[in-house]
């Protein structure tokens, strides 16, 4: 019954930024730990970043470390992903995923619901 949404996403120049967001319904979002994945054709699903069921507490793949925020709004029942200074190489479908365990977890295999995700692609 839980459902993810993902929108937000587009093509982009290398150097811009873009703001995804992810819609939940069925479920109570507050009790979810999120995160987002990102899945390039031929490559493994990839951890890009995760957040706790507060909002307080964040955790970013290397890669993406200062570059990218994850933030949460419970009350609109949506988590976002701030991607700024993009890079050819953050080209992906990036899917966001919730948790119903406590703590945050980088691996997929440890997520429980996943939205179908929407295409990003940034142009060098």
């Amino acid at each position: 019954q839980v459902q993810l949404v993902e929108s937000g996403g587009g093509l982009v120049q290398a150097g811009g930024s873009l703001r995804l967001s992810c819609a939940a319904s069925g479920g109570t979002f507050s009790s979810y730990v999120m995160g987002w994945f990102r899945q390039a054709p031929g490559k493994e699903r990839e951890f890009v970043a995760a957040i706790n069921r507060s909002g307080i507490n964040t955790y970013y793949a290397d890669t993406v470390k200062g570059r990218f925020t994850i933030s949460r709004d419970n009350a609109k029942n949506t988590v976002y992903l701030q991607m700024n200074s993009l890079k050819p190489e953050d080209t992906a479908v990036y899917a966001c995923a919730g948790r119903q365990r406590n703590f945050v977890n980088i691996a997929n295999t440890e997520y429980d619901y996943w939205g179908q995700g929407t295409q990003v692609t940034v142009s060098s």
